[in-house]
């Protein structure tokens, strides 16, 4: 793709980098940037700069938070005896968006891959056993909110084997069919993860 700007190439180049952004959608990304008035920029690259500058890390629960401490573990109105385990700041959003969930989380930055090189060591577990092992610990249970994969399933394997001995209960999100979905195109893991998993109907 040739450009007759060096700007407007610089400019698709950077938001190339973005997933799920070729170098087209980049295009039309930077021509509709530059129809619009030049403030509308400068504020969409005022945000970007402060939100990178500026943005940090819980550090109770490491979820992303603009203080040192976020509102989830702040509020008073929250459960502090349950934690839901999850991969990343993106499945908080995800169970949060269904206002069905009332306790806190922990980010663990990842799950256990041995084929992709990660290890327990390289996820927050060490902040994750403090935090339910304190004397003040209110915690007796942590649900696992982790993708039904073979490195979701062996990280809570993992986890549950270290938390259980301080007599912590733990548990995991059901698995099964979608609502609207149909049995007959379900695979026959989910299936029978629903079978097993059922409940009383009422």
């Amino acid at each position: 793709m040739e450009f007759s700007s060096k700007l407007i190439e610089s400019a698709v180049t950077e938001f190339s980098k973005l997933p799920g952004i070729g170098k087209k959608t980049a295009l039309r990304l930077v021509l509709h940037l530059l129809k619009q008035e030049e403030d509308f920029t400068t504020d969409i690259a005022q945000a970007l700069t402060e939100m990178r500058q500026n943005i940090k890390y819980c550090k109770k629960c490491h979820n992303i938070s603009d203080e040192d401490i976020c509102n989830i573990c702040t509020s008073h109105k929250r459960d502090n005896s349950i934690i839901c385990l999850v991969e990343d700041t993106r499945d908080v959003l995800a169970i949060e968006n269904t206002s069905q969930y009332n306790g806190l989380y922990h980010v663990l930055g990842g799950i256990i891959s041995p084929i992709e090189g990660i290890g327990p060591e390289d996820l927050t577990l060490d902040s994750l056993m403090e935090r339910v092992s304190s004397p003040d610990s209110e915690v007796n249970e942590i649900i696992f909110g982790l993708s039904p994969t073979m490195e979701g399933d062996t990280t809570a394997f993992y986890i549950s084997k270290k938390v259980k001995q301080l007599g912590i209960k733990t548990s995991t999100i059901a698995r099964g069919i979608p609502i609207g979905g149909e049995l007959e195109y379900a695979d026959e893991i989910t299936l029978g993860r629903s079978i097993i998993s059922r409940t009383a109907y009422e």
